[in-house]
């Protein structure tokens, strides 16, 4: 049976569906507001079918030889402290390489954006993925306990955790001295605010759907920026314009890429919101980006 997309899905119910992710609905909610439109077992059955099916969509495996991987800790004293990140190397790599941070969404480090990192550093890159969670425990294992876990963080302190990850990751043993951010959604936004702060320390920055910066920042951008938009995406959408004025004001180099016919959370290919050939051609820019900026 394939695998479902968002077209198989009530429009009015995807728009639920996003309030639910972004912690404006509570699981109850999405099953009460979705139950009107489907009926109450129909609303269960719609949030298995949107949940995330982590085991199904790996592409890199956890113990895939060519790789190596750590979790190691580093020190947020203007943040929260302490942190901690996912660091992943290939097994075989020859010569200095360029580091990439791999920023999650809302839910913390899940298995998802791990293997996204996975996925990076099989690309000849030193990938670090973060994990704002950490202070809290990290993932706990299940989406809406991340999200909760999620929603009672300080994001002020998050910031200055995420900028603590970029130092202690540019610290590691060979690397070349270029730095790359992705990030998608939640991380879009900290991919976004990163390149305002790290200035020239940022060669390049891919925010996937993710919020704008202050827009009063952005002269400070230095790094090349590809920014990927979903089609249909409201939300996110609504604050490209004025960031969009303000890249063009500042000089900014960047490129937009905003395929058709897609919603809020296309690259991620555990739920229906996926869509494979945009999310191939926006992974395929990523990657071309990072391969001619951090060489």
């Amino acid at each position: 049976m394939a695998q479902p997309t968002h077209h198989d899905f009530d429009p009015q119910v995807l728009v639920l569906f996003d309030a639910y992710v972004h912690g404006e609905l509570d699981r109850r909610g999405f099953l009460q507001r979705s139950g009107q439109l489907v009926g109450a077992a129909g609303a269960l059955s719609l949030l298995g079918l949107l949940s995330p099916k982590f085991v199904e969509a790996q592409q890199v495996a956890e113990d895939d030889p060519r790789l190596l991987i750590s979790r190691p800790e580093f020190d947020s004293p203007s943040g929260y402290g302490r942190g901690r990140g996912y660091l992943v190397r290939p097994a075989q790599a020859t010569g200095a390489l360029p580091l990439v941070l791999v920023i999650h969404e809302n839910r913390g480090l899940n298995p998802h954006i791990e293997d996204v990192a996975r996925r990076v550093a099989l690309h000849n890159h030193v990938a670090f993925a973060p994990d704002a969670l950490f202070p809290l425990g990290g993932y706990p294992g299940s989406e809406d306990e991340a999200r909760a876990k999620f929603a009672t963080l300080d994001q002020s302190k998050c910031r200055q955790d995420f900028l603590a990850a970029a130092a202690f990751a540019r610290q590691q043993d060979g690397l070349n001295g270029k730095l790359g951010a992705v990030g998608f959604c939640y991380g879009g936004a900290m991919v976004n605010f990163l390149a305002t702060e790290l200035g020239d320390q940022l060669q390049a920055a891919v925010p996937f759907y993710g919020g704008a910066p202050a827009l009063d920042q952005v002269k400070q951008i230095r790094a090349e920026l590809l920014i990927v938009l979903a089609a249909d995406d409201p939300r996110v959408n609504a604050s490209w314009p004025s960031y969009q004025e303000a890249l063009d004001q500042a000089k900014v180099t960047y490129q937009l890429f905003q395929p058709a016919d897609t919603v809020h959370g296309f690259h991620n290919d555990t739920t229906p919101r996926f869509a494979a050939e945009p999310a191939a051609e926006a992974w395929k820019r990523t990657l071309a980006l990072f391969e001619r900026t951090l060489r």
